[in-house]
C-alpha cells in the first residue's frame, strides 16, 4: 500500500483526499501557490510545498514543480484530483518516469479517451452507441454544412478538444450555419489550441446520463450505477442525483453494461465515468441513450455514488494504485437509498451569476449535511480559482426524502459577505418539475428568471432587524443573526436599509440589550440580506437607489468613462471593473451628474468600495 501521497490539486479534492488518507494511515503532501498560502487543505495536510505565483499556469498547471514537491518531500505517489493536470496524458507519463506512481488511469488510456471524435470513433468500432453526426478530419465549411443537413436540424457543433461548455454551439437552421461553425472555431482555437470541431445532432430533450466505472490493473473492471447531472446552467453541473430518476432495472442493466464495454476497449484501471446523452422525449430508453465521451478521472459529483453504494472511491484509487484488486465484485455492488448533491458556489445569480470573490467573514453549513469543502470561516475565496464554496450531500432511504434533506440544508446554510447561490439551488429543488424527476439539461434556462432573484423579506425578519437595530442597553447582548421570534405589539418604527439598497418602513416592539447592533444578517431560504438604519442623505451612506455605484467584487479599474460633473444618461458606462478573468460595465442608474468619482484606472478595489454617485437631475 501507498505510504506518502502528494495531491497535485487544491481546496474541496484535496481536502476530501486527505480525509480518506487519515483514515488509511496514510501521510499527505499538499501544493500551493501564494494564494493558497493559508487554505484549509494545506493546514489539513502533513506537510505543504509553495509551488508557485497564485495564477494557476504557473503553478498547479506545471507539472515539473509537482513532481520535484514529490520527489524533494519522499511522497510515493501523486494524486491528480480533477481539473487542472488530472486528465494530461503528459503529465502523467512524467510522474510515472520520475519513478513515482500516477493514482489514476494508464496515459494510453487518458489520450484514447482525449479528444471527443477520437473517442466516439474509437467507442463505435467497440459497439458502444454514439450519437448521430459527423467526427472526420474533413474542417472544409461548405462540406461541414451538408454533413449538418444530412444529420438534420437543429444540430450541435462541438470542439473536438472541449470541456466546460467552452467551444460549443447550437445551430437551428442552416442559414446560422457558417456563422455558429466561425465562432465555435474561434472559440476552441484560443481555449484549446485546436480548431477541429464535429457535428451531432442536437437532442431536443437531452437528460445527462453517466456511470461511474472502476477498473484494476488485474483486468478486472465493475460499474457503480448512475448518476443523472441533467441540471445545468451553460453546460455546467448544477444538482447530480444518484440514481437517475425514471431509470428501470431493464434500462439500467443495459446502459451500465455499456459503460462497462466502453471501460475496457481501452483497458481501463482507476476510477473513470462514461458520460451519455438520452433523448427523454418518451422517457428513459436503452435504444435512445447514446455515448458522449468519458472522463479519466474522478468526477466532482462522486460522492452521490459513494452515499448510495457505501464506496469510498478515493479509498479505491489507492488500492489500485498499489497493484491490488478491485476490493468487490460486481455482485457485491448494489444501490441503497438515493444521493443528491447541490455545488454551492460563491456568485450573485441575481447579476448573472458573476463570480463573487473575498473573505468568509460568516460561514455556516449544515450539520445534517455530508459537506465537501475546502474553506472555512474567516477564509477566502480567491479570483484565481473555481469559485466552489463546498459540495452539500444528502442521503434518504426515497429520492424526496434526499430532496428534504438537501433543501433543510440548504435553508440552514448561511454565507457573508460574499454573495452565493444558495438561494438559486432552493428554488430548483422547490420547481414541480424537479419533484417529478422531470427534468433535462433545458430546465434552468427556460425557469431561471423566478430562480435567481430573492423574494421580499417576511414581515417578522424585519421587525426582527428593527428590534435589534434600535435595542435599549439593558441586560445582556442579542446576536446579530437572526433565530428568534416577537409576539408582543409594536411600539416603536424605524427605516431600515437593506444591502440591495431598499428602504423598509419597520414598526416593531424594542428589545432589551448592552447597545443597539450595528448590522444584522439575515438569512432565509438560501438568499442572505444585511439590514442597517438608513441614515440621513448627507450622512455619507446612501440607498443604490439615490445613485450609489459599488464594486460588486474586488477587481482592477480598466476604464473610467466619466469625470466629476458630467451629465450622464441612464444606462451610460461609468466604469469597467476586471475581476474573474473578466470585464463588467458599471451604468448610471438614471438620468444625472456624476457628483462623486472615486475609480482610477489601474486601481484595486475591494466589494462594495464606493466608485461612482450620481445625482438625479432635478426635473
Amino acid at each position: 500500500m501507498i505510504q506518502s501521497l502528494l495531491i497535485a490539486n487544491r481546496g474541496e479534492i484535496a481536502c476530501r483526499i486527505i480525509r480518506t488518507t487519515r483514515q488509511m494511515g496514510i501521510r499527505t503532501v499538499a501544493v500551493y501557490s501564494d494564494a493558497d498560502a493559508k487554505a484549509l487543505h494545506v493546514q489539513e495536510a502533513d506537510e505543504a510545498v509553495h509551488i508557485g505565483p497564485s495564477p494557476a499556469r504557473r503553478s498547479y498547471l506545471v507539472g515539473d514543480k509537482i513532481i520535484a514537491a514529490a520527489l524533494s518531500t519522499g511522497a510515493e505517489a501523486i494524486h491528480p484530483g480533477y481539473g487542472f493536470l488530472s486528465e494530461n496524458a503528459e503529465f502523467a507519463q512524467a510522474v510515472i518516469d520520475a519513478g513515482l506512481i500516477w493514482v489514476g488511469p494508464a496515459p494510453a488510456s487518458i489520450t484514447a479517451m482525449g479528444l471527443k471524435d477520437a473517442a466516439k470513433t474509437l467507442m463505435a468500432e467497440a459497439g458502444v452507441p454514439v450519437t448521430p453526426g459527423y467526427m472526420g478530419e474533413n474542417q472544409d465549411s461548405v462540406f461541414l454544412g451538408e454533413r449538418a443537413a444530412e444529420i438534420g436540424y437543429p444540430v450541435l457543433i462541438k470542439a473536438v478538444a472541449g470541456g466546460g461548455g467552452k467551444g460549443m454551439r447550437k445551430v437551428e437552421a442552416a442559414a446560422d450555419f457558417t456563422d455558429a461553425l466561425a465562432s465555435c472555431q474561434r472559440e476552441a482555437s484560443a481555449s484549446f489550441g485546436n480548431a477541429h470541431v464535429l457535428i451531432e445532432k442536437y437532442i431536443q430533450r437531452p437528460r445527462h446520463i453517466e456511470v461511474q466505472v472502476f477498473g484494476d490493473t488485474h483486468g478486472n473492471i465493475v460499474h457503480l450505477f448512475e448518476r443523472d447531472c441533467s441540471l445545468q446552467r451553460r453546460h455546467q453541473k448544477v444538482i447530480e442525483e444518484a440514481p437517475a430518476p425514471g431509470m428501470d432495472e431493464a434500462t439500467r442493466a443495459q446502459l451500465c453494461a455499456v459503460a462497462v464495454k466502453a471501460a475496457k476497449a481501452v483497458d481501463y484501471a482507476g476510477a473513470g465515468t462514461i458520460e451519455f446523452i438520452a433523448d427523454a422525449s418518451d422517457g428513459l430508453r436503452a435504444d435512445r441513450i447514446w455515448f458522449m465521451e468519458m472522463n479519466t478521472r474522478l468526477q466532482v459529483e462522486h460522492p452521490v455514488t459513494e452515499e448510495i453504494t457505501g464506496v469510498d472511491l478515493v479509498e479505491w484509487q489507492l488500492r489500485v494504485a498499489s497493484g491490488e484488486t478491485l476490493p468487490k465484485r460486481q455482485g457485491e455492488l448494489s444501490i441503497n437509498g438515493w444521493a443528491m448533491e447541490a455545488r454551492l458556489y460563491a456568485e450573485n445569480p441575481a447579476t448573472g451569476f458573476l463570480p463573487s470573490i473575498g473573505t468568509l467573514d460568516h460561514l455556516a453549513l449544515p450539520e445534517e449535511l455530508r459537506i465537501d469543502t475546502g474553506v472555512e470561516q474567516g477564509g477566502e475565496v480567491s479570483p484565481f480559482y473555481d469559485p466552489m464554496i463546498a459540495k452539500l450531500i444528502a442521503w434518504g432511504e426515497t429520492r424526496d426524502e434526499a430532496i428534504d434533506l438537501l433543501r433543510d440544508g440548504i435553508d440552514g446554510t448561511e454565507v457573508w459577505p460574499v454573495k452565493t447561490n444558495a438561494g438559486f439551488l432552493g428554488r430548483l429543488l422547490d420547481l414541480d418539475e424537479f419533484g417529478l424527476g422531470d427534468v433535462d439539461t433545458g430546465l434552468i434556462a427556460r425557469e431561471v428568471d423566478d430562480l435567481v432573484h430573492p423574494s421580499e423579506p417576511e414581515p417578522e425578519e424585519l421587525v426582527e432587524a428593527a428590534a435589534l437595530l434600535c435595542a435599549s442597553p439593558s441586560n445582556g447582548p442579542v446576536s446579530a443573526i437572526l433565530g428568534f421570534r416577537l409576539n408582543a405589539p409594536p411600539r416603536a418604527e424605524a427605516r431600515l436599509l437593506d444591502d440591495a439598497g431598499n428602504i423598509h418602513l419597520v414598526a416593531f416592539d424594542e428589545v432589551a440589550a448592552d447597545e443597539p447592533t450595528a448590522d444584522v444578517l439575515a438569512f432565509t431560504d438560501g438568499f442572505a440580506r444585511r439590514y442597517v438604519l438608513d441614515e440621513p442623505r448627507g450622512s455619507g451612506h446612501s440607498a443604490a437607489g439615490d445613485g450609489v455605484i459599488l464594486s460588486p467584487m474586488p477587481g482592477r479599474i480598466i476604464a473610467v468613462d466619466v469625470k466629476s460633473g458630467d451629465t450622464v444618461t441612464r444606462g451610460q458606462k461609468l466604469v469597467t471593473l476586471e475581476a474573474m478573468k473578466m470585464e463588467h460595465s458599471l451604468t448610471a442608474p438614471f438620468d444625472g451628474t456624476v457628483a462623486e468619482l472615486n475609480a482610477e484606472v489601474g486601481a484595486q478595489v475591494q466589494v462594495e468600495a464606493l466608485l461612482v454617485r450620481i445625482e438625479m437631475v432635478e426635473v
